[in-house]
C-alpha cells in the first residue's frame, strides 16, 4: 500500500514540476537540462565507483589522452590554418573585419622609394630583380602560412608600384 503512495506522490509531484517548467523561460530550461545531465552523470559515476565497475572509463582515457598525443603534432602543422579560419568566422559572425592589419584590402599610397624599401632592393633595380625579391618575401609573409595579411597587402603594392602594373 505504501508503495502505492509514493508512486502516486512522485506522480504528482512530477505532473506540478512539468507544469512550472513549461512556463519557464528557454534559458531556465537551458539550465535545467544542463543540471540534469550533469546530475546523472555525477550519479552513474557515483553508482560505477561504488560497484567497481569504473575501469574501463579509465582504459578509455588512456587511449584517449595517447590519441591526442600523436594527434599534437599534426594540430600544430594546421594551426595557422584553423587560426584563419577561426579568424574569418568571428569576423563574419559579428560583420566587422577583425583581422590583423585589416586585410587584404589594403588601399594606400606608396611612392617608389618606399617601394624599393619594402622589397629590400636598391633604386634602379630591374624588373626580374623585383620579381625575385617580391617572390622571396611573399614565402616568407603569405597569410597562408602563417605571415601577416598587413605585410603581403604591403609587398604586393610595392611590386606593383614597381612594376607600374
Amino acid at each position: 500500500m505504501i508503495r502505492i503512495y509514493l508512486f502516486l506522490l512522485v506522480i504528482i509531484m512530477a505532473f506540478f514540476a512539468l507544469r512550472k517548467l513549461l512556463k519557464a523561460s528557454p534559458v531556465i530550461l537551458a539550465k535545467y537540462a544542463r543540471l540534469l545531465v550533469l546530475g546523472l552523470i555525477g550519479i552513474a559515476l557515483l553508482y560505477l565507483t561504488a560497484t567497481g565497475r569504473l575501469n574501463w572509463l579509465f582504459a578509455l582515457l588512456g587511449i584517449a589522452v595517447a590519441f591526442m598525443l600523436r594527434l599534437m603534432p599534426v594540430l600544430l602543422n594546421y594551426a595557422p590554418h584553423l587560426h584563419r579560419l577561426w579568424s574569418e568566422y568571428i569576423a563574419a559572425k559579428y560583420g566587422s573585419s577583425q583581422r590583423q592589419g585589416g586585410g587584404n584590402d589594403f588601399k594606400g599610397k606608396m611612392t617608389v622609394e618606399e617601394a624599393y624599401e619594402v622589397l629590400g632592393l636598391k633604386p634602379g633595380a630591374s624588373e626580374q630583380e623585383i620579381i625575385v625579391a617580391h617572390r622571396k618575401l611573399m614565402q616568407k609573409n603569405h597569410p597562408d602560412r602563417g605571415g601577416s595579411d598587413y605585410l603581403a597587402a604591403k609587398i604586393n603594392l610595392a611590386k606593383k608600384t614597381l612594376l607600374k602594373k
